[in-house]
């Protein structure tokens, strides 16, 4: 052991280090914990970053454990959140364990627990509490919750995969929900997050701490191994059986996980290997937690095995010792590729890996643009989605619902300096009282009619969640929970008997409950369908970036090609030898007297410029990442003066259905709500980005590929 890490360890409390050495029989604490003991003992806010497997969780939990102990902490003292219940179940018997080494209890409170288990947490208050910010939401609003001996006590929070709640709303909505509880708490809570690689940690840590900037705080990164460590092999398969194929012959007798984008994907792949006799087990979100559960507890003890999993398992969920990590096509962010590679390598002798196939050409330059920002160490900054305002809506409704009333004038003292509430607060809290959300008596308002009719219902358990899933029906095989499938399996017209793919299994519908959103479903031999909803984004315009440095040339940095995935590129390079330039944009005309602007700028500056350039930019077009379609009709002249002088950056128009589709719209001015889903489409920095490169116009041969 270091001196360093000897140091730190005899920081700790006794019983603590005792355990440390002699219970887990480790030599010592790792880089991570070392280094996290000092600040976080000191009360510092933190934020500690570590790959997969760093052992975040004791270098979070044993220096907070410690000063539980040290520090005599009574009552639910500590909160342990995560976004997924899963993991949370996860995480629960090891920190219960770590718990009980000093005579401390840790307890689990999210959807799937039971009342009887309810009642005894708040009879019988545990010192840690693992939940979710959804559940700790309808704990606070709850009527047969006493939210002051709840959490009267809490000292500290612990938020893992913070990255994971930062980049979308549910991270506004924890920051405004630690706020309530440091009210109730009167005092400020100690914030420590975990995280893997972020690309801006000091921002994601100032966010963490709410409107608490003059707290200490601390981000702690220990080196880690270089990129050029891991085994990353990228891969063209062409299609779904192909890539069936490739995994039943490949590393036969591993474990493998294979992510997969959508459901969809999931189901059919999963239907492949099974059809090679591969042992096969399927996770994704619309599999009951039941179902899921039986597939990872199956995988985590078996050997020769694959489960397909979309981005349910990116997170710690722990399914035992992996051999490999295989990725259909690639994900979204490098983040994201950061994550499901970190599930390999943790043991003594192995190395982490990954194998990309690539169901199409696009993919594969996807994957490779990917792969080429990784390997220049690039990793995506994370960043809050602007405009709130619907959590703003949500807040003073939870609030009011919480504390019974909330004051006309005086609202904003509840959540403190939190930059959650910005200037068009005021105008939200006006709407609510004018519609009927909330009703005055005075200086006071309380929980008005309209907001039972539009969130009332189930005890206002609609006002607890701030994201919206899309409606589902529950498929049912007798009594047991099979999955969820969304009502395009179930609306379109078929021949013959309607059969679903769930679950890697094929299901025939023999009943469907309309008004309880139930369907009925017995076992089939038929081939079956797999139909979900939903969409891509788009990539960012640095992923997008990488794509075009790939275009021009260059292979990422260790990466193995294979000859598929090398003629492929080759194709793509040609393909494209006449939309990329290392100097700047390119303005194509083809032969069919088409205009494109090659941006390869990502899909939010694309679409940020549709909007700005009515002028120049044809509105008739589905954006996407590379380029951006002109009026035919437009002179080299007429585009470079539209281009040169300020660009007034405008927001792009958004349908009904996407303002519908942010929940809590509903207590929002409509305008409001509008502006928040066209705000969270545009990237300005991009724009100007673009706007400054140099520019070539060109005219495309008729006779390139």
């Amino acid at each position: 052991m270091s001196d360093a890490g000897l140091r730190a360890l005899t920081s700790l409390h006794p019983v603590i280090q005792h355990h440390v050495v002699n219970t887990l029989g480790w030599p010592g604490l790792r880089p991570l914990q070392a280094q996290a003991v000092e600040p976080v003992l000191s009360g510092a806010d933190c934020l500690l970053l570590a790959p997969t497997a760093g052992g975040k969780t004791e270098a979070a939990s044993f220096p907070v454990l410690s000063r539980m102990a040290s520090e005599g902490w009574t009552g639910t003292s500590v909160l342990y959140v995560c976004p997924l219940r899963a993991l949370l179940n996860n995480l629960a018997p090891r920190l219960a364990s770590y718990a009980e080494w000093l005579g401390r209890r840790a307890e689990v409170w999210h959807g799937d627990t039971g009342q009887a288990q309810r009642k005894r947490i708040l009879r019988e208050r545990p010192d840690v509490l693992l939940t979710t910010p959804e559940s700790l939401e309808a704990m606070l609003v709850s009527v047969n919750v006493d939210t002051q001996r709840a959490f009267g006590e809490l000292r500290a929070v612990i938020v893992d995969e913070v990255h994971a709640f930062a980049g979308d709303d549910r991270g506004w909505h924890l920051l405004a929900v630690l706020e309530r509880l440091s009210r109730v708490a009167g005092r400020q809570l100690q914030r420590i997050g975990l995280s893997a690689t972020v690309g801006n940690p000091a921002e994601l840590l100032t966010w963490l701490q709410g409107g608490h900037h003059d707290r200490p705080r601390q981000v702690v990164a220990p080196a880690v191994a270089a990129a050029a460590t891991a085994e990353v092999t990228l891969d063209h398969v062409g299609t779904i059986d192909n890539a069936a194929t490739v995994i039943a012959t490949l590393h036969r007798g591993e474990k493998r996980l294979v992510f997969v984008d959508s459901r969809r994907r999931a189901e059919e792949l999963g239907a492949a290997l099974r059809a090679r006799d591969v042992t096969t087990f399927l996770s994704h979100s619309s599999l009951s937690a039941a179902e899921r559960r039986r597939s990872e507890e199956a995988f985590s003890e078996a050997r020769d095995c694959v489960i397909v999993a979309t981005s349910t398992l990116e997170l710690g969920i722990d399914v035992g010792d992996l051999d490999r990590v295989i990725q259909i096509d690639a994900p979204r962010t490098v983040a994201s590729f950061l994550q499901r590679l970190g599930r390999t390598g943790r043991r003594a002798g192995s190395s982490r890996n990954c194998l990309f196939l690539c169901l199409e050409r696009d993919s594969l330059l996807h994957a490779a643009g990917l792969l080429q920002r990784w390997s220049q160490g690039w990793v995506e900054p994370i960043s809050a989605p602007p405009s709130p305002r619907h959590i703003i809506a949500q807040q003073l409704l939870a609030s009011a619902l919480q504390e019974k009333t909330i004051g006309v004038r005086t609202w904003r003292q509840r959540w403190g300096g939190l930059p959650l509430f910005g200037p068009d607060a005021p105008r939200i809290m006006t709407h609510l009282l004018a519609e009927g959300f909330l009703d005055r008596d005075g200086d006071l308002a309380f929980i008005g009619p309209q907001a039972e009719r539009k969130f009332g219902r189930r005890h206002f358990s609609d006002l607890t969640a701030v994201f919206t899933a899309a409606p589902e029906f529950l498929v049912l095989f007798g009594r047991e929970e099979i999955g969820q499938v969304g009502d395009e399996a179930l609306l379109v017209e078929v021949e013959g008997p309607r059969v679903l793919l769930l679950g890697g299994r094929t299901w025939q519908v023999t009943h469907v409950d309309w008004p309880r959103r139930r369907c009925y479903v017995e076992p089939s031999d038929l081939p079956g369908r797999a139909r979900w909803g939903g969409g891509s984004g788009g990539l960012s315009f640095a992923i997008t970036r990488g794509m075009r440095e790939v275009l021009l040339g260059a292979d990422p940095p260790g990466v193995v090609l294979t000859r598929r995935a090398r003629t492929a590129l080759a194709d793509l390079r040609e393909h494209h030898s006449g939309h990329v330039a290392a100097d700047g944009t390119l303005v194509v005309r083809s032969p069919n007297g088409d205009l494109h602007w090659w941006t390869w700028a990502g899909a939010a500056t694309n679409r940020t410029l549709h909007a700005s350039l009515p002028g120049v930019v044809d509105r008739r077009q589905r954006i996407d990442d590379r380029a951006v379609r002109l009026f035919p009709d437009l002179k080299h002249k007429e585009i470079t003066s539209a281009l040169a002088g300020p660009v007034e950056i405008r927001l792009p128009e958004v349908n009904d259905s996407a303002v519908a589709g942010l929940k809590f719209a509903a207590a929002l001015p409509e305008p409001l709500a509008r502006a928040t889903v066209a705000e969270r489409l545009v990237d300005h920095d991009g724009v100007r980005h673009v706007l400054t490169e140099q520019r070539r116009h060109v005219r495309e041969s008729a006779e390139r590929p």
